[in-house]
């Protein structure tokens, strides 16, 4: 416990001890706490899956258990908010990645809230609670659509009203990414085939009213702090070639200021940028975009580098990166950012239209952003390279096993490669509900199709793979990367390893070690590549 006039610690103020957790403030002397109590008391993800209510002056053994789930959750975690004249408290028990039960408590009793299990709970604003859901509710002789944001009364919902007000509906080019909160607003960040745009919502005598706020177009808009005391807020703007720039917004009605923008590290007047789209297997369309020289000449011969994600509702949406633009635009290479199903580019239906039996749809959809950019003459299967980390990790080792004769470099970051055993790893058990249960044979049935341990064979030829990944990861085990590349030497396969033995699930803890692998990373793409 911090002292922010004083700038110490409080003596003998609250204290936990290193653990993954939450605690919230309840009032002055009260927190609720969820983290590691001992004797079972984590799920087998690794999470707090009891919450406490914790006095000040007490011992921590002498907290009240207010919420225990189950050892099969992900996690369990404590919500307050805190509104003008009122104070909400919500516990959140996640089931699985993507669906939770809430409990609404108060004096004492937990109340579990009718809602959809797979729905983001937003809290509450001016005692309307507000819900994103995913999937179509029926509910109060209606039916919503998933990617609706609605908003309900608080007190009329726990009285048994289901008339939700929609604040937000998806088309097929949209959706909403987040949103906010001020003293008097929403802010709602929308994408528009994969383009930002930022929305204010306003309530005023029981009718919302709502404005786009003048932000610069064609890039990404983040809204980086509110106040829940005023209306003022701050929202960040880029694209591939513009820097990170910060606006502020002073009141309602008021145009941003931009106050603050990150330097230019590579001269971006010599690139541009386009948008285009490629046709998976099944025929959807996939947006990628691609950054180039405006003297490239489409030869099949220019040095390619693609990112991608593809999984956990995740959008990529344009960003300026230093790295990209002085260590690959200036040395003469092609970026390419790829919207791949799996995603959250275009909704709920996006992602989920991807995970578990049909999760290979994300690997066809980066095939086919690879085969659009050698069909275009963009590049050719020589020097085209594939970058990813994490669940990109899994994309791009699927990629390399599955279609070598597509790629000449690979860089697998802090990867997912041994899909028979990840739920057993870390926190992999919570990601079951992204790519199933290997344990069930049904699901390993699919699994075991694509994962890239078992797909790795002595008789094909694959790329010089680049595998990075760091010793202190505690969310995906480097056991992955260094099996993968164990095996891969075994069979005679030629490939890289790199482990920093500091870092979580990242590149390194200093700048110095970060900058160690972006610079082994790029190397090596352009040793390949060029």
């Amino acid at each position: 416990e911090f002292d922010l006039k004083k700038k110490t610690f409080v003596k003998n103020g609250f204290y936990l001890p290193e653990a993954k957790g939450e605690a919230v403030w309840l009032d002055k002397n009260e927190i609720l706490i969820a983290t590691d109590f001992g004797k079972g008391s984590l799920t087998q993800s690794g999470y707090p899956r009891i919450v406490k209510l914790w006095k000040r002056g007490t011992k921590l053994s002498e907290a009240k258990k207010i919420f225990e789930g189950e050892k099969t959750d992900i996690s369990c975690d404590p919500i307050v908010i805190n509104e003008a004249n009122r104070q909400f408290v919500f516990i959140n028990q996640a089931k699985t990645f993507y669906k939770s039960n809430i409990f609404a408590y108060r004096n004492g009793n937990l109340k579990k809230l009718d809602l959809p299990e797979d729905c983001d709970f937003g809290g509450i604003f001016k005692n309307y609670m507000l819900v994103k859901i995913k999937s179509p509710w029926k509910v109060g002789g209606k039916v919503y659509k998933e990617g609706q944001l609605l908003a309900i009364d608080y007190d009329k919902f726990m009285s048994g009203d289901r008339k939700f007000d929609v604040l937000f509906s998806p088309t097929k080019h949209s959706s909403l990414t987040s949103f906010s909160k001020t003293k008097n607003s929403i802010l709602l960040s929308v994408l528009t085939d994969v383009r930002s745009s930022l929305e204010q919502l306003t309530l005023k005598n029981g009718k919302w009213r709502k404005v786009k706020v003048p932000a610069p177009d064609f890039g990404s808009v983040s809204v980086v702090s509110t106040s829940k005391f005023s209306d003022e807020y701050f929202f960040s703007y880029q694209n591939f070639l513009n820097p990170n720039s910060l606006y502020y917004v002073e009141n309602l009605g008021t145009s941003p200021r931009k106050v603050k923008s990150l330097p230019d590290f590579f001269d971006a007047s010599k690139f541009t940028v386009e948008q285009n789209w490629a046709t998976s297997k099944d025929g959807t369309k996939i947006p990628y975009f691609i950054v180039y020289s405006k003297n490239a000449r489409f030869d099949g011969a220019n040095p390619t580098l693609i990112y991608a994600y593809g999984g956990f509702e995740v959008s990529l949406r344009p960003r300026y990166s230093a790295i990209v633009g002085s260590c690959w635009l200036e040395k003469g290479g092609i970026y390419v950012l790829a919207n791949l199903r799996g995603g959250g580019e275009f909704g709920p239906e996006w992602h989920k239209t991807a995970i578990k039996e049909n999760r290979h749809k994300v690997f066809e959809d980066l095939f086919a952003v690879s085969e659009d950019l050698i069909a275009r003459k963009i590049t050719s299967p020589r020097h085209l390279g594939v970058m990813g980390g994490s669940n990109g990790g899994l994309l791009v080792g699927v990629a390399f096993t599955q279609r070598p004769d597509l790629y000449n470099a690979v860089v697998c970051s802090v990867p997912l490669l041994d899909m028979k055993r990840y739920n057993k790893l870390l926190a992999g058990a919570s990601w079951m509900a992204e790519y199933g249960n290997p344990d069930i044979p049904e699901q390993w049935a699919y699994i075991k199709k694509y994962s890239p341990y078992q797909n790795l064979f002595k008789d094909k030829k694959y790329p010089e793979v680049l595998f990075t990944t760091t010793t202190r990861d505690d969310r995906v085990h480097p056991g992955h990367a260094r099996k993968m590349a164990a095996k891969m030497d075994a069979l005679g396969h030629k490939c890289y390893f790199f482990e920093n033995t500091e870092g979580g699930h990242g590149s390194g803890v200093t700048l110095k070690q970060r900058a160690l692998t972006i610079s082994l990373e790029f190397a090596y793409l352009l040793k390949k590549l060029k």
